[in-house]
Parts: structure tokens; sequence; C-alpha cells
């Protein structure tokens, strides 16, 4: 057999621990106040109404917290530096893994940027205001973009000194910027308690519709992006499975109430305006929330802009946390040239990263402010819809082998309302700001350029991806592919002459498949260490086998048995799955074995599934039957095992007290037409019980062989009631087949999808 290139997988990550629950917290909150309290509330206000601006920020919540929540499941599953990059990747290969990684870098770097030029816009306008800067002859978008350059780099410097220096500057600079916001709140709500009419400054609450409101959310969706730095401290914080998922959830309750805390606020305290309050805060754009705070605050321009250094300082901060561990990522897995995965022996930080992430924020300082915040929310926008649909196809393929530290409730209602809403939220941007819909694309389209020219081929393999050891494709083979699982030689030889009979009954060809385990302690590069009872099962059905049919063979690894069958059916386009169901099962909670039970319930193909098959012929086969696809392939399997001289199917309907009548004889003769079958051989019995299983194993002692459909019901309702035919699995003592039928509709969707 042809062997594989085969790399070695990424070592264990070197960065330090350090990260406590309140740290990680405060980075979450810190990195999420930046914008909204700041930048957005003026033109948010403008866009949407004073009412719209309170909905906004209320509804931006409510979606934060459904994809904070995905992140928080993902996270403390996956526990380690790259966040979105890691979860995309398991759940969709490398190049969606890629491209959100990619995202990830670009949103939060660009973040940055807008950070630093919130901070250098209200520095310099409150100096101004002072008089203290008359004497600089020098424009003032260089001023802005100069300090906000200066700033930028301060911070890039901070984060190289190491993650205990940026954790704990984080925690004091977001415990300032909360305390001042807070403070601003409570002003707000005295002032509306000793004078009601303030509240008249909400009128009209929503003066451009609903429309309006989503345009700001849209706008705004950069405001609630913070906890996404959390998740990026996988191999930083302490015990991250159980403080990763807390500091996501309490970050985002946080921020949210102290955003419509403040936006009430800042609208209630204008007063003695020669125009409706909502319209004169909006006019200010980007200084409104100073404007605001100077008419409900003493030395209200001093508070302002102490509060801006707290909020935009400790975004900045976070942004370059997390921008750098994105990128540190993709370099640590080759995704981007090993060098930018480099850490610093002294810091153990990745310096190369913090490097490449400070050239993005430099370049993207000297924007439009505007252009910048919706360009950075859109970014998000798409990371996060990938971060739902990742964790939605994390938890149907991966649940039995991640072991999760939360799970989030009303699975997978909550995930998919957030990915609606994040697709609306994106398309609504565009009435903000057309060079966002410009710039996002772009780097997207940049970074697609990048993966199949350079990291498609240089990607280092992750123990939670499947790889493929050794393979032998034949150039050409029949459109029926017969696809073969075998842990060992006494696997083979179950089920051998089954497989021959199937495959020659399709004119078919056979792939022999065999899924390395090994312990997950031992490293990737070890994985051929582990091949030879595949190898051995694999040679020896070829001996049987190759004489009649094409054979292809593949061994693969995947640190789940079942997905990994799966994952070969799919990218096979395999017909038919076959497997020995050889061994008892050990598991709780599984018929017949954590390997077989997920292939039945998940398989894009027909599956059947042989146990104790040796004792043969086969002259009385006995298939209960209940209509529907699995009946039809459960009739047709037994036609194939069934002695063919004197051979007798016995087809058993158990009807059920007060349920609709069952004509089994027309479905029967349903049957026989649509696969071509002899009818002459079916025996018909219809027996009326209030217990099927029982019945159906009182019938099997007249039977040398039992051939039964798999249940159709829900695998959790199969788990915790059980169903007839996993019953009667459970309990024959008779050779027996299981069957599971793939239907029409899913087999489109399959197939095109």
């Amino acid at each position: 057999m042809k062997r594989t290139d085969r790399r070695h997988e990424t070592t264990g990550s070197t960065l330090s621990r350090e990260l406590s629950l309140f740290q990680l917290t405060m980075m979450g909150v810190g990195m999420m106040i930046g914008a909204g309290a700041v930048l957005g509330m003026g033109h948010s206000v403008r866009i949407s109404g004073p009412g719209g601006t309170i909905l906004a920020f209320s509804l931006n919540g409510l979606i934060a917290l459904f994809t904070g929540m995905a992140y928080a499941e993902m996270s403390s599953a996956l526990p380690k530096a790259g966040s979105i990059y890691n979860f995309a990747r398991i759940a969709f290969g490398r190049g969606i893994g890629f491209t959100a990684g990619w995202i990830s870098w670009f949103a939060s770097s660009v973040a940055g940027s807008l950070y630093a030029v919130v901070f250098s816009e209200y520095t310099l306008h409150y100096l101004d205001l002072l008089g203290l800067l008359n004497w600089l002859p020098i424009p003032i978008f260089l001023r802005e973009s100069g300090l906000a350059f200066v700033l930028a780099i301060l911070f890039i410097y901070i984060n190289y000194r190491g993650v205990s220096a940026t954790g704990k500057l984080e925690s004091f600079l977001t415990l300032g910027q909360t305390l001042t916001l807070g403070f601003i709140g409570a002003v707000g709500i005295v002032v509306v308690v000793s004078d009601p009419s303030r509240v008249l400054n909400f009128q009209p609450f929503i003066p451009h519709g609903a429309s309006a409101v989503l345009v700001c959310m849209g706008f705004e969706f950069i405001a609630f992006e913070g906890y996404e730095v959390i998740a990026q401290a996988g191999d930083e914080a302490v015990n991250p499975r159980r403080n990763l998922p807390k500091a996501i959830i309490y970050s985002i309750l946080i921020v949210t109430v102290v955003y419509m805390l403040v936006a009430f606020a800042l609208i209630t305290g204008i007063k003695d305006v020669n125009m409706p309050a909502w319209e004169w805060l909006g006019s200010f754009g980007e200084k409104g929330f100073g404007a605001a705070v100077e008419q409900i605050i003493s030395y209200g321009n001093l508070v302002a802009v102490l509060t801006v250094i707290f909020t935009s300082t400790s975004a900045l901060n976070a942004t370059i946390y997390s921008a750098a561990r994105a990128s540190y990522a993709l370099g640590r897995d080759h995704m981007l040239p090993p060098l930018i995965g480099s850490i610093s022996s002294k810091r153990k930080t990745p310096y190369i990263a913090i490097l490449c992430t400070s050239i993005i924020i430099a370049t993207f300082i000297f924007l439009p402010i505007l252009d910048i915040a919706s360009g950075a929310s859109i970014m998000f926008l798409f990371m996060f819809l990938l971060a739902n649909l990742s964790v939605i196809r994390m938890r149907r393929r991966m649940a039995d082998e991640l072991h999760y530290g939360y799970l989030m409730p009303f699975f997978p209602f909550i995930p998919a309302v957030a990915i609606v809403m994040q697709i609306v939220l994106a398309v609504f941007i565009i009435d903000v700001s057309y060079v966002a819909w410009i710039i996002a694309p772009s780097w997207v389209g940049l970074g697609l350029l990048i993966y199949f020219t350079y990291s498609r081929t240089r990607t280092l393999p992750i123990r939670e991806e499947i790889l493929t050891l050794e393979k032998a494709y034949t150039p050409e083979r029949e459109r029926y592919l017969v696809l073969v699982p075998v842990e060992d030689i006494e696997d083979v030889l179950g089920i051998v002459r089954q497989v021959m009979v199937l495959t020659k009954a399709k004119n078919g060809a056979v792939e022999l498949l065999h899924m390395v385990t090994m312990p997950d302690q031992v490293p990737l590069s070890d994985a051929a260490r582990y091949t030879l009872p595949g190898k051995e099962a694999i040679a020896e059905a070829i001996l049987y086998l190759s004489s009649r049919f094409f054979i292809d063979s593949s061994i693969r690894y995947c640190r789940n048995t079942a997905r990994g069958i799966l994952s070969a059916a799919r990218e096979r386009d395999a017909n038919l799955i076959v497997m020995n169901w050889n061994r008892q099962t050990r598991r709780r909670g599984f018929i017949s074995g954590s390997t077989i039970d997920p292939v039945l319930e998940k398989a894009p193909c027909d599956v059947v599934v042989f146990r104790n098959m040796e004792n043969q012929p086969f002259k009385r086969v006995l298939v209960p039957l209940v209509g529907g696809h699995n009946s039809s392939l459960a009739l047709e399997i037994a036609g194939l095992m069934v002695e063919k001289n004197d051979g007798r199917i016995v087809c058993l309907h158990v009807r059920q007290p007060r349920t609709p009548q069952f004509h089994l004889d027309d479905c029967l003769d349903s049957i026989c037409s649509e696969i071509n079958f002899q009818r002459d051989i079916l025996e018909s019995k219809v027996i009326e019980s209030s217990n099927p299983a029982k019945t159906i194993l009182q019938q099997t002692p007249d039977s040398d062989l039992v051939v039964i459909g798999a249940s159709r019901e829900a695998f959790w309702r199969r788990v915790v009631m059980g169903t007839i035919p996993e019953k009667v699995a459970k309990r024959c003592t008779k050779p027996l087949i299981r069957v599971k039928a793939k239907g029409p509709i899913k087999a489109f969707l399959t197939r095109w999808f």
C-alpha cells in the first residue's frame, strides 16, 4: 500500500498559565466597553433615536449572550489559544478553520485601531479645549493619528512583557472604566428620580422605525465582541474548563447592564437645548458621549476624558492580546509561517505574532473612524456566525468524545437564532458604511489565496482531526461502493462471506477501512506504530476478496472511531457500510457499542450490521416489518442471506392494540415490486400484542436468522426509553442482522450538501 506523507502534530504550548477568573472577566469586559459607551453613543442615537438605542443595546446583548454560550461550550471542551480558529477547524476542516482564524486576527486588530483612535480624539479634544495645543503647528488629523500610533506601540510593548502584566493592567483599567461608567449611570437615575420630566427625552421612542434599530445593532455590534478574547486565553487561564465559560457569561451580562444604564443616563441628562435631546446628542457623532456627560456632571469634560482613557486603553490592551493569540495559533499550526508561532523564551509571549498584529493596527489607524468601526463589526459578525455553526456541528459529531465543562441550554435553538440575527445585522451595516463591505470580503479573499497557495500543504495535524495514514485506491472503481470497517483478523473472518454476497449482488467494489486507536498521551507522529492489527486484517480480507472485486483500502486515525468511519463514508461517497458486531457492549447507553450505534444513527448511506453469522445456511429467516425504507432494505438483505433452494422468509408484523391497521400483504407486494423480489418465498404473519419486542423474541427459536431494521426514533429516546428494534437486538440469541436505510430526502441532502 502507498504510504502518505505524515508530519508531526504541533507540540504543547509553553505559554504561561496565570489568568484567574477575575482577570479573564475583566479582559472580556474591558474589550467590550471600549467602543459602545464612547464612540457609538452619538452615532447610535442619530441612527435609531433614543429608545432605539436602548433597544439595540439590549437586543445585541441577547445575541451576544447566545453566541457567548457557544463560545463557552466550545472553549470548555477545547481550552487553548486560537478560539474560533480551533473550533471551526475541528468542526469543518482546515480551510474553514484558517478562514475563521484569519477573520479573528483581522477583526481584533481593526478593533484595536478603533480604540487607539477614540483615545486620541477625546484626549486631544480635551487638551484643545484647555488651550494647551494652540502652539503646536501640526494638523489635527496628524495629531490624532500620531497619538493613536504612540498609544498602540505602548500597549503592544505591554503585551510583549508578559501575560501577567497584561492581565493585571487589564484588571486595573477595566475596574476604572466600570466604576466611572457606573457612576454616570447612577447619576442618570438620580436625575430622573429628581426630575421625572426628563423621561420625555425619549419621545419619539423609535423615530426612524424598526429597520433603523437593526442598522444601529449592526453598527454597534463591535461593542459586544470582547468575550472572544476570553476564549483566546485557553492556554493561559487557571482551570480553563471551569473559568472560561463563567468569565464569558459574566462579562456579557455586566457589559449589557452598563451600556443600558449609560445610554439611559446620557439621554435623560440632556436639558436646555434648542432641539429634541436625541437629535442634539446625535449631532456630535463620536464626541456625543463627552457632550452629554458635560450636561449631567460638573467637570463633565474631565470625567468624559477619564472614562475614555479607561475604556479605550483597556479595550486596546485586550484586543492586542486577542489578535496576537489568533495569529499565534495560525503560526503554531503552520497555517502561516511557523515564525509567527514563535514564543519568547524569556517573556513566554508570542512576540512575532504581536509584531504582525501591530502592523495591522498601525495601518488602520489612518482610516475614518466610522469605517473602522463598521469594518470591525462586520468581521466580528462573520466570526460569530462561524462560531454558532461550529458549535452545532461539534455537538452533533463529537459530543461523545469531548470533555465539556459547560453545555448551553435549548440546543440548537439558541445558536440557530443567533445565526439568523447575525446575517440580518451584517446586511444592514451597508447602510452605515459601504467601505466595510469592501474591506471585509477583501480580507477574506486574501486569506483564501494564502490558504490555497501556502497553508493547505504545510499545516500540521491536530489530534481532533482525521488523518489518512496509508491508502491504496484503484484508479477506477464500480459505481456501487461497499465500505467495510475492520478492527482485526477476527473482525474480517466474521463477515467476509456476507461482504462477498452483498458486493456481488450490487456488482460493486469494496473498500477496507481500519481506524487506528491509540492512547491520547501518544503523539500523532507515533500513529504508525499502532497500524499493525489493521494491516493484518486488511491483508487477510484481500486474500478472500481480491479475486472477485475491486479492492480499495485505507488506514486512518481519528480520536473517535465512529466519526472516522462516517467521514470516510462521506469522502468516498460509499453506498453501503458493512460492520461486524462481534463484541459485548460495555458502555452504558449503547446497544451495539459506541462505534456501531453512532454509525447507524448518522451514516450518509445504508448500513448493515452482522452478529454471530457463523451458523449457516439460513433456511428460515425472520424479518419483523413495520413498513418504510428500513423494511425494504431488511427484506432485500434477508433475500440475499436465505438458503436459495428451500429457504423461507417469515415476514412478521406485531400489531399493538388501538393502533391503525397495517396491511402486511400490501406492504410486501409493494416492496417486492420495488426491489424485484420473489414473492413465493415469503410468509406473512400478523400477531396482535401489547409487547411487540417480547412477541418478536418468542418467534426467534424457530428461525435461523433475524433481520431487523434499526429504529427511526431520535437517539435520546432510544437511550432513555428503548425501542422495539433495540430491545430485540439486545436480547436475541440467534444470528442477527440490523439494517438502517438512508431515506430519499436524506440521500438528496447528503449528495448536494
